[in-house]
């Protein structure tokens, strides 16, 4: 842990040190240094009653001016002030120093910017070098453990960047994955909003077609069955407006309110909505129901109707049969007619075939669509999971 997550009242002031540029802040440690290490040589008077040397004022700033250019260049800035440092005993009336913080730095700065060898061999040479130039084993005792301390901490240092930029990254991949998995369920959205939209229109406007064509026949010969084809319209009509109305508030702000989805319960009305057509609509069901997640219930009721719709507009059909199969795992939806019979499903170029195949698969279902083997006519049977976990 570092002393910024430790004391959070530090974390302001070490935001605003990280935004300064790296030169700016190297001079600033360069003049501290200076100031540091020349504060023996004004706060102590000589013992032998004179000045100190000015050798000793030459070394100090020698010593702490390759601080300024130590990120740009590590070795070089700690090599020059370790032999800076090194000359200071060349006078005799200078001032004792009790540490050599400028080297310290600078060997801080390669441990933790340098690559390993480079950073190896430094140390080695530095520490080797200081032992020979010592003249007691205190000191160079203290020498060994400050250059080694110092190192330890510029590669702690080292690591704990390496970390946070790790860190970095790994949020800045992550936030990536969200957008792209929000993108890719927005576009699953609008494609599930699309065949929704494409079903109930084309149910709807398919009926209200067929019964207004048949109007102006049956308006003249059968007036009763006439007003039963306007009522049919305008039932067909409503409820597209209802559904359309329905779903359309999903894709608003407010989270109000919202009618409910299709389910199973409303299979059977479809027959109402295309009474009129000279379309016998017959709803059975067997095996045993149990109750169906909201999406697979949903994807029922659209395969039905799309099925139902694609009958009306290209079948010529006289009777639908929607049967419901229940089994342990599986529910079998068939929808079967009585209609015009081909070797080829039915007309290409419209989205409702595709829709059902897409709502199945969806889902971790299947659907087919083709004739009928018992007769004349086309079949859809669609085969939805009743597993909890089903692929998405």
């Amino acid at each position: 842990m570092s002393l910024v997550s430790a004391l959070p009242f530090l974390a302001p002031a070490h935001s605003r040190l990280r935004s300064l540029p790296p030169l700016g802040v190297d001079a600033a440690l360069a003049v501290l240094v200076l100031v540091v290490q020349m504060w023996p040589l004004l706060s102590r008077s000589n013992p032998s009653g004179g000045p100190w040397d000015r050798w000793g004022y030459v070394v100090v700033v020698a010593s702490a001016v390759p601080i300024v250019w130590r990120r740009r260049a590590p070795v070089t800035a700690l090599l020059a002030s370790v032999i800076a440092t090194s000359l200071y005993d060349l006078a005799d009336q200078v001032a004792a120093q009790p540490i050599w913080y400028g080297g310290l730095i600078a060997l801080y700065t390669v441990a933790a910017y340098s690559p390993p060898v480079r950073r190896v061999v430094v140390l080695v040479v530095t520490t080797g070098g200081g032992l020979l130039l010592v003249g007691s084993s205190d000191t160079a005792l203290r020498g060994i453990v400050l250059f080694v301390a110092a190192y330890a901490v510029g590669r702690a240092s080292a690591a704990s960047r390496a970390y946070a930029a790790a860190l970095e990254e790994r949020a800045v991949q992550l936030e990536h994955e969200r957008r792209a998995e929000a993108e890719r369920s927005a576009e699953r959205e609008r494609a599930r909003i699309a065949r929704d939209m494409h079903d109930i229109l084309a149910h709807a406007v398919s009926l209200m077609v067929v019964q207004a064509e048949a109007g102006p026949v049956v308006v003249r010969n059968d007036p009763a069955r006439a007003e039963a084809a306007f009522d049919a319209i305008a039932a067909a009509g409503r409820d597209a407006m209802v559904q359309l109305r329905r779903m359309l508030s999903a894709l608003k702000e407010d989270t109000g309110p919202r009618a409910p989805q299709p389910t199973l319960d409303d299979l059977a009305g479809l027959s109402d909505q295309v009474a009129g057509t000279g379309l016998d609509v017959v709803f059975s069901s067997s095996g045993e129901p149990r109750p169906l997640l909201p999406d697979i219930e949903v994807a029922a009721y659209r395969v039905a109707q799309e099925a139902l719709t694609n009958i009306v507009k290209h079948a010529g059909a006289t009777r639908a049969d929607i049967r419901l199969i229940w089994q342990d795992d599986t529910l079998m939806i068939s929808i079967t007619d009585d209609g015009r019979g081909s070797d080829t499903s039915f007309p290409s170029g419209g989205n409702g075939l595709i829709g059902i195949q897409e709502r199945a698969s969806a889902l971790g279902g299947s659907a087919t669509v083709g004739p009928r083997s018992d007769g004349p006519g086309f079949q859809v049977l669609v085969r939805l999971p009743l597993a909890e976990s089903v692929p998405a």
